[in-house]
């Protein structure tokens, strides 16, 4: 009994012991990301939409300046929209 007892604990050891491990290495498999201003539909930025909004999916146009997505990290100024190219701070209103 005690065999069997130290046997399922060793064996639920290395069950947890894996799990975690796969699970750094998905952490690891993503690739960085910033916030990237002014590149988001609207509707589809992912916060900081401006005065008056809450976060996540509240842009009121396309493309505004102080509304962020994330982006992979290093592409955010070399999306390009019909507003001109991403920037790592929020833009001003023109």
């Amino acid at each position: 009994m005690t065999n069997t007892r130290t046997a399922l604990a060793a064996s639920l050891a290395l069950t947890l012991a894996a799990l975690a491990t796969g699970a750094q290495a998905a952490d690891a498999a993503k690739p960085a990301t910033e916030k990237c201003y002014g590149v988001a539909k609207a509707g589809q930025n992912d916060c900081a939409a401006g005065a008056g909004t809450s976060c996540a999916g509240t842009s009121s146009v396309d493309y505004q300046g102080d509304a962020w997505t994330l982006v992979e990290k290093g592409t955010c100024t070399r999306i390009k929209t019909p507003k001109g190219y991403g920037s790592l701070t929020p833009k001003e209103k023109k």
